[in-house]
């Protein structure tokens, strides 16, 4: 079984979508509420995003801004991790979300791993990047 999180913004989730699909590539599929069948008033003609899903790899990132009126801490206490098979796309991968973000732990050596960092994106959604395992 396989988890795909859901990320949920202010406001800002279209132009995140958009910013991870030119990152990780893949297929973006968005609806706003306005567009929701059956709309109810306060919904209707909003561009906030209801749905967004963006398939990649053989994975799922799906996300949503929180509905007009309603307020809310988009990604106060989750990280998407995202592991890479290769350190320099890892490199590639963190230097691209840290642009306009907060480096939370540098992309650097561990125990456990050639690189791996921790950074929330301008966006506020906070990554783990994780690059090949160590050997030995």
């Amino acid at each position: 079984m396989a988890y795909d999180p859901y990320i949920h913004f202010q406001g800002n989730c279209a132009e995140a979508m958009h910013f991870y699909q030119g990152l990780f590539g893949g297929d973006l599929a968005l609806m706003t509420y306005g567009e929701m069948p059956g709309a109810p008033p306060e919904m209707q003609g909003s561009a906030r995003v209801m749905h967004a899903c963006l398939t990649t790899g053989g994975r799922m990132l799906m996300a949503s801004d929180f509905p007009p009126g309603m307020q809310g801490d988009a990604q106060a206490a989750v990280s998407v991790s995202h592991p890479v098979a290769d350190l320099a796309e890892g490199q590639r991968i963190f230097t691209a979300l840290s642009d306009g973000g907060a480096v939370l732990k540098d992309f650097a050596p561990t125990f456990w791993s050639d690189g791996f960092g921790m950074v929330k994106d301008r966006f506020g959604t906070h990554w783990m990047v994780s690059g090949p395992a160590r050997q030995g």
